[in-house]
């Protein structure tokens, strides 16, 4: 939501130095490329032609235009910038399990875990987007899933010990250390499919859409943080403030003080708001 800054920061330059916007909407092609389509002088419409853009026919994206709506806004003009919310909705699940599963396992299993995004992007962007993807592509994906699921399988037999288990206890701590690593990385996978939603529900929103990309981040911000927000109170009241979630990850007194009366807390919150921003 902080990108809104960076969105009135360019504004003033623009309109104290007369600088006209020239963004357009990236479309891809056929082959899956990226293709820039600009407006000639004489508002003939003209593509661009680099060797990062290829060259085929849009994937039936300009058609979008001929069926009468903005050439400038796209998909975006108007309410329908509230399209924006579905891919902040999908960030806050993703990022929700992801945090749930971190607290299950290793950062090291967590990280790596990550990486099956990429599996997911890959499908539903030949499902949905319509992508072509090589066979050294589909055997990339299949090298990278197999990484994570090694990575989780040796997590599940040889989870980190614990300091303070008494002795004796070593069998059962063993078993559910395991059932724990698989709910994390279980957890920290299935959060990939909002996570890859995300990403193609952006891309498809872009392609036909010429608002700037720090203008879709600004409006995710504040779709995001009003339904976190809206979140937050409900839970507070319903279970929050109840005597068994009192003290709880609900409640936002609680979480409130926790957040200024712990340093570590505090600082680390500010530098993940910037890093993501």
């Amino acid at each position: 939501m902080g990108c809104w800054l960076v969105v009135g920061l360019m504004s003033l330059h623009a309109r104290y130095f007369s600088i006209k916007s020239t963004y357009q909407p990236i479309r891809a092609t056929d082959d899956g490329e990226a293709e820039a389509e600009v407006e000639a002088p004489d508002n003939a419409s003209i593509r661009s032609h680099t060797a990062l853009n290829g060259s085929g026919a849009t994937n039936g994206v300009s058609k979008t235009a001929d069926a009468g709506e903005s050439s400038t806004n796209g998909v975006l003009s108007g309410w329908r910038v509230l399209l924006l919310a579905l891919p902040a909705t999908c960030d806050i699940c993703g990022t929700t399990l992801m945090n749930v599963g971190l607290l299950l396992v290793a950062a090291s299993i967590y990280q790596m875990t990550r990486g099956a995004l990429v599996l997911f992007v890959g499908l539903f962007s030949v499902v949905f987007l319509r992508r072509k993807l090589h066979l050294f592509q589909w055997l990339s994906l299949i090298g990278v899933v197999s990484g994570v699921a090694i990575v989780g399988l040796a997590g599940a037999i040889q989870p980190d010990k614990k300091p303070g288990h008494p002795v004796g206890s070593e069998v059962a701590d063993v078993g559910s250390d395991a059932l724990r690593v698989i709910a994390g990385v279980l957890m920290i996978a299935g959060a990939q499919i909002f996570t890859a939603t995300q990403f193609v529900l952006e891309e498809w929103i872009l392609e036909r859409s010429a608002i700037e990309p720090v203008k879709v981040v600004g409006w995710e911000g504040l779709f995001g943080f009003t339904i976190t927000l809206l979140g937050m109170v409900i839970l507070h009241l319903v279970v929050g403030t109840t005597e068994a979630g009192r003290n709880g990850p609900f409640d936002m007194v609680e979480g409130w003080r926790q957040f200024w009366n712990y340093q570590p807390v505090f600082i680390s919150s500010i530098l993940i708001m910037i890093s993501i921003g």
